[in-house]
């Protein structure tokens, strides 16, 4: 019998579920281990994380802990498959944004309008960055945002945990990152859905793969009397300009998962043929509510939805 617990981390929701209900309080403490690790390491929004005293003081060099170095490994990788959609360097295009707290912190308006015209191109200096092994270097005054993969990887490194530590199929997701481990007696269900009014789809989820949802229409604050959203495209340092309300892709791993639905954001009306080109199970929904999908996206759902999947 299948075991499940939610609570609240990063201003998200996070969600976990066991296939051995017996092994839930085992799993929670081991998924509460991975989660602090990954915060020490790579909060923007803790002064006493890695993450923050490298900005301070730069990185030449510099030795790492292994969480972080694998880390932004990870974000390198993503960076590389999207063609540099996503950059681990907006760090501080976020700060300018206003993005410097938690988001619940944030001031909110209900504006919606998150068309910014004057885009100015920016550096692109992530492929300067230098990891052999936890020795790294960083460009000059630049700032580290591991957001776009570091939720991913640590959903994909607490699934692998517990299958490997407790022996059961589990599904951890974090905020709509979902990643599963172990072999399931039944495929997970999930109800895809982004905010409470999008059409929703339920979907059967198989062990050892992940799904990630990316959205324009949460993580939003504003911002010198502009509402923003939390994905930034790379070339200026500014919000994507808003063709999705949300993109979901199904993948081996979660950071892969991730990668292609936040990419798929900022590449905008290029996102679907993108996707089914790289032969990806892919639902894009664009502003409209219409849903879009790729040919290997499933068109009907099965069962009882068990998981929620939200941006």
């Amino acid at each position: 019998m299948s075991a499940q617990t939610t609570w609240i981390i990063w201003g998200l929701q996070a969600e976990l579920t066991v296939e051995d209900d017996s092994a839930l309080p085992a799993a929670k403490a081991l998924v509460d281990s991975v989660l602090a690790k990954v915060e020490l390491a790579s909060s923007r929004f803790r002064p006493d994380s890695e993450l923050m005293q490298l900005a301070h003081s730069g990185a030449q060099n510099t030795h790492v802990s292994p969480t972080l170095a694998a880390l932004i490994d990870g974000a390198l990788q993503a960076a590389k498959n999207s063609d540099g959609d996503i950059d681990p360097l907006l760090g501080a295009d976020l700060v300018e944004l206003g993005y410097d707290r938690d988001i619940d912190l944030l001031p909110q308006t209900t504006i919606k309008d998150v068309n910014i015209t004057q885009r100015v191109l920016r550096p692109i200096l992530w492929p300067q960055i230098e990891l052999h092994g936890t020795q790294l270097t960083l460009p000059a005054g630049t700032f580290l945002d591991l957001g776009a993969t570091a939720k991913a990887m640590a959903a994909d490194w607490c699934a692998a945990e517990v299958a490997e530590e407790l022996d059961t199929a589990v599904l951890v997701s974090l905020g709509g990152d979902i990643a599963t481990a172990g072999t399931a007696q039944q495929p997970w269900q999930i109800l895809v859905q982004d905010t409470d009014d999008a059409l929703s789809q339920q979907i059967s989820l198989h062990s050892g793969f992940s799904l990630a949802t990316s959205s324009t229409q949460k993580r939003r604050w504003s911002h010198r009397g502009l509402q923003m959203h939390h994905i930034l495209d790379p070339r200026f340092g500014l919000p994507a300009h808003p063709v999705h309300a949300s993109i979901t892709v199904a993948a081996p791993t979660c950071l892969e998962a991730n990668t292609y639905s936040t990419a798929g954001i900022v590449r905008g009306t290029a996102a679907l043929d993108w996707l089914e080109s790289l032969e990806l199970a892919a639902r894009l929904v664009d502003l409209e509510g219409r849903v879009h999908a790729t040919s290997r996206w499933p068109r009907e759902a099965t069962s009882h939805p068990k998981v929620s999947a939200h941006g």
